[in-house]
């Protein structure tokens, strides 16, 4: 068998091959005993009918096109092992079949073309020594006394109130009514869609409910009856109220302030698994010092990995990109699942595709920062210990029990998790990192994570699925 090879873009090969005349007559003959054993044409026993009755009754161009696809099929196969190709996915078959079956002639050569994907020839250069600046976040000065103050919060006991007039803070219990104004598009006097309550539970704070509708609460008295103006706002969930001017009539019912709890040791025992104030005070300084470290870190890593994109040249064969995005898709349809969204039955081909499409850019991101951080570790000799390979399989099989596992994958992508994590702290100790606070720098060429699902993906899944199914009750005025 004749072969010839010729490289194409995106990580493809091209293929030329050429089947001798006795291979197309074998192949062909063979078709046409297969053929015969298992026809069942009337008047015959299977294997007895004669070959000129199988050829008349079956179309001979029916039998050429069977033997052409396992001559097709065989062929590049026996041409792919012998090259010693390796080739990712199927194949495309370049020649029109078409032709191709109206030229074929058992016992005479017969040439066509095929391309296969290989996996990409990744060029980096310039990678050590990189210059960046990442983000430095430290724990807010009064991040602990925050915290404190809403657990505090948290914790108040309600006290009932008649000496005063509510103020920002106290929670209200109120009976309401709310009637357009007439001064937009609907008529004046209507009832708002949920416009009515009683004893509805208010707390007066601008940042938890509607602006209006707090403020005119405040000064009120307790059985005290008033009428509101309150504007919605123009990206109000529900349409028919976004933007739109109401009067509402409120009476207060039941007024209350917050008793907050003593700060001490009391407080710490029971908001914490502290004994003393001061430990739980210097356990939250931990966390948030922790938690600001492990956000210097990403955006260190964000930034080495954006750097290192732009010293990487690599063309992604298809085969490659559409299982990455295949991924990622996977990925959102599980984090849907566990918002409690069943979109077995509402995704629809077309909603598959517009997520194909909206996953992809994505996709090639991801997998030319897997690339680059594969061939740093491969370029620095880098390997994981095989205790540090056990210990994380062990952590995910913890996380994953209950679930059907493929061993041998999940120490796959366990190993090769851990060798991009390697070859990102060579990266590091290689770099020159300028620290600057946080929030200076544009948010751009982040990195993705590896479980990160894309923000687009789900939207397009979550804005479709919802047109046709009603996932929520009828919004009312007070959410």
């Amino acid at each position: 068998m004749k072969i010839t090879q010729e490289k194409l873009p995106d990580s493809q090969i091209g293929l030329e091959i050429e089947i001798p005349a006795e291979t197309t007559k074998k192949v062909y003959d063979k078709v046409v005993q297969n053929l015969s054993r298992s026809a069942n044409i009337p008047g015959f026993r299977k294997g007895k009918v004669p070959r000129q009755i199988l050829l008349q009754r079956m179309g001979v161009q029916r039998i050429k096109e069977a033997a052409l696809e396992d001559l097709v099929q065989d062929g590049l196969k026996q041409a792919i092992e012998q090259e010693k190709i390796e080739a990712l996915g199927n194949y495309q078959l370049l020649s029109k079949f078409e032709e191709l079956s109206s030229q074929f002639k058992p016992g005479e050569p017969l040439t066509f073309s095929a391309s296969v994907d290989t996996p990409p020839v990744v060029n980096l250069v310039d990678y050590s020594g990189l210059s960046v600046k990442a983000e430095e976040s430290k724990p807010e000065p009064e991040a602990v006394d925050k915290f404190l103050e809403e657990r505090r919060v948290e914790q108040a006991t309600l006290i009932p109130v008649e000496s005063r007039p509510a103020q920002i803070g106290d929670v209200a219990v109120v009976d309401y009514t709310g009637r357009f104004t007439g001064e937009g598009k609907e008529e004046e006097g209507t009832l708002i869609p949920g416009g009515q309550a009683s004893d509805f539970e208010v707390e007066l704070e601008e940042d938890k409910f509607l602006a209006d509708f707090v403020q005119g609460i405040v000064g009120m008295n307790p059985e005290e009856t008033k009428e509101v103006r309150v504007t919605f706002p123009e990206d109000y969930p529900q349409e028919e109220l976004a933007g739109e001017l109401v009067v509402f009539s409120i009476t207060i019912q039941e007024l209350k302030e917050k008793e907050l709890p003593d700060l001490d040791d009391d407080f710490a025992q029971e908001v914490s698994e502290m004994e003393t104030l001061e430990e739980l005070r210097e356990s939250l300084s931990e966390q948030f010092q922790q938690k600001a470290d492990q956000e210097t870190t990403q955006s260190k890593e964000q930034v080495l990995v954006a750097a290192l994109l732009e010293k990487i040249e690599v063309d992604l064969p298809k085969t490659m990109v559409d299982q990455e995005v295949e991924t990622l898709i996977r990925q959102s349809f599980m984090q849907l699942q566990q918002m409690g969204m069943n979109l077995t039955d509402t995704l629809t081909p077309e909603m598959v595709q517009q997520m194909q499409e909206k996953t992809r850019p994505d996709a090639i991101v991801r997998l030319k920062q897997s690339l680059a951080l594969q061939e740093v570790a491969k370029l620095e000799s880098l390997t994981v210990e095989p205790e540090a390979i056990e210990a994380r399989i062990k952590e995910w099989m913890e996380q994953l029990s209950g679930h059907n596992v493929d061993p041998e994958k999940l120490r796959e992508v366990v190993e090769s998790d851990l060798l991009k994590e390697k070859a990102l702290e060579w990266l590091e100790e290689h770099a020159t990192i300028e620290l600057v606070p946080k929030g200076s720098l544009a948010p751009e060429g982040e990195i993705q994570e590896e479980t990160t699902q894309t923000e687009d993906t789900l939207e397009v899944a979550t804005d479709e699925a919802t047109q046709t199914i009603d996932v929520t009750a009828e919004p009312s005025a007070e959410e």
